[in-house]
């Protein structure tokens, strides 16, 4: 009860590096959750509503469906946006993301700078005040909502939400993520940045 009466101290427990498994449990509950609802997770879905209340159900039947029965993706996917920025402005740890010295080394010989202390990514690839930062960030984006699309939902829909409800083209899909990420970790990017 001591934590509650304190303000600073409830921003200090919230904003402190916090076990992975918290997250976990969360996941699994809000599947759980969906699931007795009759409903299956995944953000990428979402595109569709926003294409929906764009208009576009009136040129293709795709994007025509009821849009009342999305409101609960709508707010998650709002949530997530809120959420995001409330971590990123006021819950900021006073750590740094965690990098193995060999990553920050290999990425090094590769000519990528990590700078130390600021996150997980390198300011000097994800820079959106850079052209090639723009570039990286409009071509990657095109890609991932393609690619959710085109194999009929994302990372979480199929992995998260396909695998638990044991649907074998969620397996299929994810086996394929898997690869795709071996192949860009050991051919691609090394063509690219070695």
């Amino acid at each position: 009860m001591e934590l509650l009466s304190n303000p600073q101290q409830i921003w200090q427990f919230a904003s402190q590096p916090w076990h992975w498994a918290v997250s976990g449990v969360a996941i699994a509950s809000i599947l759980f959750l969906l699931t007795w609802m009759g409903r299956s997770f995944g953000v990428s879905t979402a595109f569709r509503n926003f294409c929906h209340m764009a208009g576009a159900g009136k040129k293709w039947s795709f994007f025509n469906f009821d849009l009342k029965s999305e409101y609960w993706r709508m707010a998650f996917v709002f949530g997530a946006i809120g959420g995001g920025f409330i971590a990123a402005n006021l819950l900021q740890s006073p750590e740094a993301v965690a990098i193995s010295d060999a990553t920050i080394a290999h990425l090094a010989d590769w000519g990528v700078n990590y700078p130390e202390g600021h996150g997980f990514m390198s300011t000097s690839l994800f820079d959106i005040a850079t052209p090639i930062g723009i570039l990286l960030a409009l071509a990657g984006g095109f890609l991932v909502g393609f690619g959710a699309r085109y194999g009929d939902g994302c990372t979480s829909g199929h992995a998260i939400s396909g695998l638990s409800h044991l649907q074998l083209p969620s397996l299929i899909t994810v086996i394929g993520f898997f690869i795709g990420g071996l192949f860009m970790t050991w051919v691609i990017m090394p063509l690219i940045f070695g």
